[in-house]
């Protein structure tokens, strides 16, 4: 698997606040992020896989009701998460 428990955790320690805080908006969507990038270089190989390309647009539609979401609730704590993955270029 490209992303084992150890990933995870790093992932919801850095972004989320603890390993133990998977539900956070924040370590959602640095989650959602990890795996689109590692689908998105999937598609560059395989052009023509279908399901993985379905799969991709259902997690950023995730991820972009996850950013709507903490744009309502905290714009501070969106525009944080914005500058620490680079969505926004």
């Amino acid at each position: 698997m490209y992303l084992d428990q150890k990933g995870k955790e790093e992932i919801f320690t850095k972004h989320g606040g603890n390993a133990k805080n998977t539900g956070s908006a924040e370590g959602q969507i640095a989650l959602f992020t990890a795996r689109i990038n590692h689908l998105t270089e999937h598609l560059k190989q395989n052009r023509k896989d279908y399901n993985t390309e379905r799969s991709l647009v259902k997690l950023v539609g995730k991820r972009r009701a996850l950013l709507d979401y903490l744009t309502k609730k905290d714009i501070l704590r969106y525009r944080a998460i914005i500058k620490e993955l680079g969505l926004r270029k």
